[in-house]
């Protein structure tokens, strides 16, 4: 049996995932719903508060950095070459399932603490297909087909903006480099009158850019340095979801761990966060429509937030304040898949929509007479 060494990873990672669900839940905040809100609605609020997030992880983590408590290159977010077009593919895919279950992983696990049904079965679906993708029957293929384009970093430079700026100029920007992006950030949150008047979605904002930072310090303070090597890590809701259904059929031992611990945190911050709002609901699919809808999103999520390296908070928020340089790459091909599969949506399916598209493209080059 383990010791309790072995568990404070997994106690800290339900504590900071607790909090993360608590407070996300309790502002209705959603990073589909900020997608579709800037790209459809032109109301970029709620998008916003995710900068808000990312420039006080940035500024937090960097700082982490800097007084040497953290080093990037023991992370996932910052390998020696970058995976371009596994990252390109999968964000795409993951943008595209996200329109079809209507949030992320994340935002999946929020759902289901308040008693909605469908997300149980997108998180068995999601867990399923990632950890296929990750260590089972599709991993070779991402491995040896995907994984094999990938841009080589110099020697003893890792695939973060700070450690590339730092060897091209010949000095280390990275504490410039952090306060510029991580100020501005902040600022263009904090700047905007309609959200200092809504203290519900900046302190969410806010709590989710500081529990980065705690994810990156617990998994290097309380890690079993006896069960192998020390590798930091922070919130991200793809993989750790995959681990979490593995540890319960195969391995429990395999639930000493952060990211399992925080799949099951969120959960519970979000129950309590609904109790207390008195909105626990049993909810379920309306028609088999719905349900083959968020099968496929959730199929399309798990591996494509395997191939993209993380999710909407694994990559917009964990790997972005590692300055990451997947994080553009990622980020922005979930933006397009998201805008793709709410036109998919719209249309019904890819068939029409792409039917559509040709016939608006010959009626604007047709001849006028």
């Amino acid at each position: 049996m383990q010791d309790m060494s072995a568990w404070m990873p997994a106690i800290g990672g339900f504590a900071i995932g607790a909090m993360a669900g608590f407070a996300v839940r309790r502002a209705r905040l959603c990073t589909f719903g900020a997608i579709e809100d800037a790209l459809m609605g032109g109301d970029s609020r709620r998008m916003r508060i995710f900068g808000l997030a990312l420039g006080i992880a940035i500024l937090g983590t960097q700082a982490l950095v800097l007084a040497r408590f953290l080093d990037p290159q023991l992370t996932t977010f910052t390998p020696p070459a970058l995976p371009l077009i596994s990252i390109m593919i999968g964000s795409l895919m993951f943008g595209v399932g996200m329109a079809m279950v209507g949030t992320c992983g994340f935002g999946t696990l929020v759902r289901l603490g308040t008693g909605d049904l469908r997300s149980l079965v997108v998180v068995l679906v999601l867990g399923a297909v990632a950890y296929a993708t990750l260590r089972g029957v599709l991993a070779d293929f991402r491995i040896g087909v995907l994984e094999n384009f990938a841009v080589a970093m110099p020697e003893n430079v890792g695939s973060d903006m700070a450690s590339l700026s730092s060897h091209a100029l010949g000095l280390d920007v990275r504490a410039a480099l952090a306060a510029i992006a991580g100020a501005t950030l902040c600022w263009l949150a904090l700047g905007d009158p309609r959200l200092r008047r809504t203290p519900r979605l900046l302190s969410a904002g806010i709590i989710l850019g500081v529990l980065i930072v705690g994810g990156w310090i617990v998994t290097t303070t309380l890690a079993d340095e006896f069960a192998g090597p020390v590798r930091p890590q922070s919130l991200t809701f793809v993989s750790t979801i995959g681990k979490a259904i593995f540890a319960g059929i195969l391995n429990v031992a395999s639930f000493a761990d952060f990211g399992v611990g925080s799949v099951f945190g969120v959960v519970a911050g979000s129950c309590l966060a609904a109790w207390i709002s008195d909105e626990l609901r049993w909810e379920a699919f309306d028609d088999d429509h719905e349900m083959r809808r968020h099968l496929t999103g959730a199929a399309l999520m798990g591996a494509g937030g395997i191939l993209a390296g993380g999710c909407t908070i694994g990559q917009g928020l964990s790997a972005g304040s590692m300055l990451s340089l997947s994080w553009p790459f990622a980020v922005g091909g979930m933006v397009l898949g998201a805008r793709l599969g709410i036109a998919i949506l719209v249309d019904g399916s890819t068939r029409h929509m792409i039917q559509r598209g040709w016939a608006s493209l010959r009626s604007r080059n047709r001849p006028q007479d």
